[in-house]
């Protein structure tokens, strides 16, 4: 990320990269521990984060569809995004091959 990149699309894909990360940690350590061994906190405080950080990532996006003026298809390809476990690593790397991000 460079320095000249504007601290709402930072703070997007900082955010972007927190949810990703933690919908792996939910379904690859949290769901497994619940299930197999019978200890269901950590998806309690992992769902929790996991949620916060959705929500937080899906309006940010919408404010860079509205206020940065984005294309509408992208407001539609980072909520798919957020949907897969590394979709918002994918979707970052689009974007800057799109040139959007700074």
């Amino acid at each position: 990320m460079s320095s000249s990149t504007p601290k709402d699309i930072l703070t997007f894909l900082r955010v972007g990269l927190l949810e990703a990360a933690s919908y792996i940690l939910l379904l690859g350590v949290a769901m497994p521990l619940k299930y197999l061994a019978k200890i269901p906190e950590p998806v309690k405080y992992l769902g929790w984060a996991h949620g916060l950080l959705f929500v937080g990532y899906l309006c940010i996006l919408g404010w860079l569809v509205l206020a940065r003026k984005w294309p509408f298809y992208l407001g539609i390809l980072g909520f798919i995004a957020a949907l897969l476990p590394l979709g918002p690593y994918v979707l970052e790397r689009y974007l800057r091959k799109q040139g959007r991000l700074g």
